[in-house]
């Protein structure tokens, strides 16, 4: 499995961006498709955004989308998440994810697909 490790969350005003990165160390990052999920206190993990091995398929969560973008840099071992337009709804602990073995252009929205997680990092957005 690769391990992964977010960065980039903290405290921001609504309307304001953050930058979340993964970086991914212990396997070849091009290997997996990777995605990014959230989990808020008292609710349960939802997706965000996937994105394919290649990095031409991308898919978001619709509260998320025309807001937030992932991509990966496969030669860094690296993906990430710009979250733009910051809501105080967007307030959750953010979690990358990693699935190995499948194709280049694969990808997933659910959670139980992933094979590897990070610890997670907290992202609050103030009203």
């Amino acid at each position: 499995q690769v391990q992964l490790v977010e960065s980039g969350g903290g405290l921001v005003q609504a309307g304001g961006s953050l930058r979340l990165s993964c970086a991914a160390s212990g396997r070849t990052f091009s290997s997996y498709t990777m995605g990014w999920f959230r989990q808020a206190p008292g609710n349960e993990r939802e997706f965000v955004a996937a994105i394919s091995r290649s990095g031409g398929n991308t898919a978001y969560a619709d509260s998320v989308k025309g807001r937030f973008t992932i991509s990966r840099d496969n030669a860094k071992n690296a993906g990430y998440l710009q979250m733009n337009s910051l809501k105080p709804e967007d307030t959750a602990v953010y979690n990358c994810a990693a699935k190995g073995e499948t194709g280049w252009r694969y990808l997933s929205t659910h959670a139980y697909e992933y094979d590897s997680w990070g610890q997670g990092t907290q992202v609050t957005v103030s009203s």
